[in-house]
């Protein structure tokens, strides 16, 4: 049996989608807080569990020998409370393999708040006892719009992402992926770094934007306080603000300019780059 954390989130139900290809809905459990989100599956079970309900997570996760613990949404320490919750609930329940979904070049002192975050959950699934497997996601290629917003429009990119790189990788993909591994045999602990090809700076996507779509693109290095001031006005909560300017700082930094293809032997197929992804929407 696969528990599958997250399983309303973008990750979670492609991630089911691809497991369907070769697994039974029977043995796929979806661990859910909100079930009204969830497509119907026929066959598929369906447990309630919320990440700060630990007895909650631990009774879901009865019954399944392996689990993939999508990493938290929420920010800094609540996030890190929330994901520690789920280790020890999966160790308590018998998962036999965790697959955890970290993010790039995770660290204590790391820039980035989920960094930080998903260190911590990554030291506790190592002295969990627990077989794992740990995926270290750069950033979605689906992330592209929502940095550079009107931009997929205008071409005009403002973001203060300095001259840093990111190695973006399709969600779709990363979801193939995970669905090989669970379904395959554990084989003690192993991390795999999750990236695209190569890695794009903003000058980079304002450039292939302009090719791609004809557009007189162009991307302005804005300051970091010019950007918080942006993200307020949207109505941020000042945590949320931190966050994604830890992560535009974290940019800069080149945290997310790594690149490695190991992983990719899980996949038959080519990885969608940033020139398909741009041209295709």
């Amino acid at each position: 049996m696969i528990a599958i954390t997250g399983a309303t989130g973008n990750l979670g139900r492609a991630t089911i989608q691809h497991l369907l290809k070769s697994v039974a809905p029977e043995n796929i459990t979806a661990v859910v807080r909100d079930p009204s989100k969830l497509e119907a599956v026929p066959g598929m079970q369906v447990k309630l569990a919320d990440y700060d309900d630990y007895n909650s997570l631990v009774e879901a996760f009865r019954g399944a020998d392996t689990l993939l613990q999508i990493s938290s949404a929420s920010y800094g320490d609540h996030a890190a409370m929330q994901e520690e919750q789920v280790v020890k609930a999966a160790a308590a329940a018998g998962i036999q393999h965790l697959v955890y979904t970290s993010t790039l070049q995770p660290a204590a002192i790391a820039i980035f708040d989920a960094g930080r975050s998903c260190y911590k959950t990554e030291v506790n699934i190592r002295n969990s006892g627990m077989n794992y497997t740990i995926f270290r996601n750069s950033m979605y290629l689906e992330t592209i719009p929502l940095f550079i917003g009107e931009a997929m429009e205008t071409g005009q990119i403002r973001y203060p992402g300095g001259e840093g790189a990111i190695s973006f990788v399709g969600r779709d993909d990363i979801a193939a992926a995970l669905a090989k591994v669970l379904t395959a045999p554990a084989q003690g602990g192993r991390s795999f770094n999750i990236t695209g090809d190569r890695a794009y700076s903003f000058g980079d996507i304002a450039r292939i934007l302009g090719e791609e779509r004809g557009l007189a693109a162009s991307y302005t290095n804005i300051s970091d306080e010019e950007f918080r001031q942006e993200l307020e006005a949207f109505g941020m909560p000042p945590v949320a603000v931190d966050f994604y300017s830890s992560m535009a700082a974290s940019i800069r930094n080149r945290e997310f300019s790594m690149t490695d293809m190991t992983w990719q032997q899980f996949l038959d197929k080519p990885t969608l780059d940033v020139r398909a992804f741009l041209g295709g929407n």
